[in-house]
């Protein structure tokens, strides 16, 4: 049995569910982000109560195909952005690449993204990108340079002016401000 569980953004979140749910008495079998996969289900243990235990770690169970879809969209965009798994061919845009990836039109993904989160795949896409050059420009490792190249920027120009736009900030200011203003992946 496959279950699609909300908010699973790292390796701890895997750890996590998968420590609740033997908990739970289930065997698990394989954990990823987004996507468990259990042995059917004991007579004590219902869907109600794996939903309960995952909704008091702060993930939550999606019974919907179209929610599942987006979950599964979410899942792709973090691999491929925030953990840098490199699924994506080097010339191939997000859009290109979820078609591939999903077997659906990017204008029907798009559409079911937007009505289901309350904004477009391509805010999501900003958001999940400079959430990684906030992390890269607090490590300060990295110049802009090699931080736009990472993350498929056209220029060090287009990122300045991106993350400006969206955190009133430039990359610069920020990384020498003292606080830190970055957003969890599962709020976004």
């Amino acid at each position: 049995m496959i279950l699609t569980i909300r908010n699973m953004v790292c390796d701890r979140c895997k750890r996590v569910v998968r420590e609740e749910l033997e908990k739970l008495g289930l065997t698990v079998s394989r954990v990823e982000l987004g996507e468990v996969e259990i042995d059917p289900l004991p007579e004590s243990v219902t869907l109600d109560t794996i939903r309960q235990t995952l909704q008091a770690n702060g993930f939550d169970l999606i019974d919907d195909k179209k929610q599942s879809l987006v979950e599964h969209i979410k899942v792709l965009l973090i691999n491929e952005i925030q953990h840098l798994k490199a699924e994506r061919q080097p010339s191939e845009n997000f859009s290109t690449f979820l078609e591939r990836k999903l077997g659906y039109e990017y204008s029907y993904l798009s559409g079911l993204f937007s009505a289901s989160e309350g904004h477009t795949l391509e805010k999501y896409i900003i958001a999940l990108k400079l959430e990684k050059v906030k992390e890269w420009l607090r490590y300060d490792e990295l110049t802009l340079s090699e931080i736009a190249w990472r993350l498929g920027y056209s220029s060090v120009q287009h990122l300045s002016t991106q993350f400006r736009q969206v955190t009133g900030q430039t990359p610069g200011q920020f990384r020498k401000a003292a606080q830190v203003t970055r957003q969890s992946l599962d709020t976004i």
